[in-house]
């Protein structure tokens, strides 16, 4: 009588892909989440430490970060649960949609660049519900929705880099952790700052609380402190108001707006930092200024994923343009974005 049970399992065999160009430098547990949705972080560091997921036939770690024509050893993998459907992403406001579109000041195929107005946070957050990326669908252009590689204040106008492949988006935040782009603020300050030019070199420390926190100066000595590091160039002055160029060496949070205050002139409008008395630091103190922060990322110089440096620069938001006829600045207008040699530019 022939027998009713049942055939064993087929054995589940690993199998192996090949790390593409437009993943390259992503970590290996965001990649394999990719292939692998609801899998657990907690499941891929066990893979990683039995050495059942291995790169090129090697063991690796799960912040490993790729490159393209690498070899995934991929384990058999038991069904992992899924996540729950997201809601559908409403469509951005129109005129949000406009005003973005319009301040695209560069786009190729990898790198898109925008002149972010101020007042329009970068990402939600309690009691925020508009937001650059809630709104990135109307920046597509025909292509994949962008992604943010690096942070703007919300008050702070200027030069914001976005990613348009995930692939490209891991370079560019490489980039911006390795310090190897060249970051150039303006900002309005209460103060003549002397010398009228230098380096700031005081360690900051940031403590939780209410609206996200809040950075403070820090001993050295501090375990917890971070190395920050501002160079900074006064560019014109009127009174007791001067026009800043400042560059950020190091990329601590709210760090020019803390170096500002330390060096006693403050950012015009920083109603967080600045003290309410320190050398009448709001502008509403100044006849014909606005009150809204003077702070704006005029120019960025980073490595292009596809090879040479890019250049761009953003003209001043309408606040702070009508703060520097009043004051009696003349700014340059904003040079044409351009895409050169490796070479600094």
């Amino acid at each position: 009588m022939p027998s009713s049970a049942p055939p064993p399992p087929t054995a589940a065999v690993a199998a192996t892909a090949t790390v593409t160009e437009d993943e390259a430098g992503l970590r290996l547990d965001r990649w394999l989440r990719r292939r692998q949705p609801g899998l657990p972080q907690s499941a891929i560091q066990k893979l990683c430490r039995t050495g059942q997921l291995r790169i090129d036939g090697h063991r690796a770690e799960a912040a490993t970060r790729l490159a393209p024509g690498q070899a995934v050893r991929l384990p058999p993998l038991a069904a992992a649960p899924q996540p729950a459907a997201a809601e559908p992403r409403r469509p951005p406001d129109p005129k949000l949609a406009e005003a973005l579109q319009r301040a695209v000041l560069y786009r190729d195929d990898q790198v898109l660049v925008l002149n972010k107005p101020p007042g329009l946070p970068v990402q939600g957050g309690p009691g925020i519900t508009v937001h650059l990326d809630a709104a990135m669908d109307a920046l597509r252009f025909g292509a994949d929705r962008p992604r943010l590689v690096h942070r703007l204040d919300r008050d702070t106008s200027g030069v914001l880099v976005l990613a348009r492949t995930p692939g490209v988006a891991a370079k560019l935040a490489a980039a911006f952790r390795s310090r190897s782009v060249e970051k150039t603020y303006w900002a309005v300050v209460a103060r003549l700052p002397v010398p009228s030019e230098g380096r700031i070199d005081l360690p900051l420390r940031r403590f939780s609380g209410l609206r996200g926190g809040r950075t403070a100066p820090a001993e050295r000595s501090d375990p917890e402190a971070a190395r920050a590091i501002t160079e900074f160039r006064t560019l014109d002055h009127a009174g007791k108001l001067a026009w800043l160029e400042l560059q950020p060496l190091t990329g601590r949070t709210h760090q020019l707006r803390v170096h500002c205050v330390a060096i006693g002139a403050p950012i015009l409008g920083d109603v967080t930092y600045a003290e309410p008395d320190q050398n009448g630091a709001f502008a509403a103190t100044v006849s014909g200024l606005s009150e809204a922060m003077h702070l704006h990322a005029r120019r960025l110089v980073l490595p292009h994923p596809a090879g040479g440096r890019l250049v761009v620069e953003a003209d001043l938001p309408p606040h702070m343009q009508q703060s520097f006829r009043t004051l009696g600045f003349v700014e340059p207008p904003p040079a044409a974005p351009r895409r050169g040699p490796g070479e600094k530019t």
